[in-house]
């Protein structure tokens, strides 16, 4: 090992003891078996993501064109991942902050996809346009009065507008919930993951957006952290 790389090396276990998360370090992730850039203005990946993808490549349909809407795309994984493993997917990944939509190009453009997504600047459905067979998101779900209280490599080093939920953690989702109706083709399908102690909650703005058949997924854990409804 050269000077260089020692010291390197002494930079990255320095940075890692005060708190910066390793995928901010290695700048990378895998997710559901692709490769992700990583950087600190969108939310790092999670399993239970992961978990959110799987369910809606089920519920997605496999026999015809169908058109994929992500609000809050982040880094862009759960777009990427429609696109990739829906063949006859269009997907419209949305975000509110410019420099994670670039970061999402960037993903989309690795993972080879880049041709079937649309990506579009907009606060929550505010300039989106068309209607969608599947509607899927990972908002902000964390109380407001709680973000002091996550762990400091959260804290300090992802983004507070992909973790705030404004009070008790669903301000955003409602937000989110005001208008989508008015953007699902009958019978289509939205997927939420939740905090796990918001499922009465969230099903209960679901329904006032005139969703049905609205139900809870847990997670591996056992955690209610997803939620699942239809267009009539």
């Amino acid at each position: 090992m050269t000077l260089t790389e020692r010291e390197r090396f002494k930079e990255v276990i320095r940075k890692r003891r005060d708190g910066v998360p390793l995928q901010l370090l290695t700048g990378e992730v895998s997710f559901f078996g692709l490769r992700f850039r990583v950087r600190e203005e969108a939310l790092i990946p999670r399993p239970e993501t992961e978990e959110l993808v799987e369910k809606a490549l089920s519920l997605a349909p496999k026999n015809r064109d169908i058109r994929c809407l992500d609000l809050g795309t982040g880094t862009g994984v759960i777009a990427v991942c429609l696109a990739k493993f829906l063949r006859r997917a269009n997907v419209t990944a949305v975000d509110i902050s410019p420099k994670a939509l670039r970061l999402a190009g960037d993903n989309a453009e690795l993972n080879g996809v880049a041709d079937k997504i649309v990506f579009q600047e907009s606060d929550w459905l505010g300039k989106v346009h068309g209607r969608f067979d599947l509607i899927i998101s990972n908002p902000p779900y964390i109380d407001e009065a709680l973000l002091e209280k996550l762990p400091t490599e959260v804290r300090e080093h992802e983004p507070r507008v992909a973790l705030n939920g404004g009070n008790n953690g669903t301000e955003q989702m409602e937000l989110l919930l005001e208008d989508v109706r008015s953007h699902m083709n009958s019978s289509a399908v939205l997927l939420l993951e939740i905090g796990d102690s918001q499922a009465s909650q969230v099903l209960q703005l679901v329904e006032r957006a005139g969703l049905v058949k609205a139900n809870i997924a847990n997670d591996i854990a056992g955690k209610q952290r997803f939620v699942i409804a239809t267009c009539p």
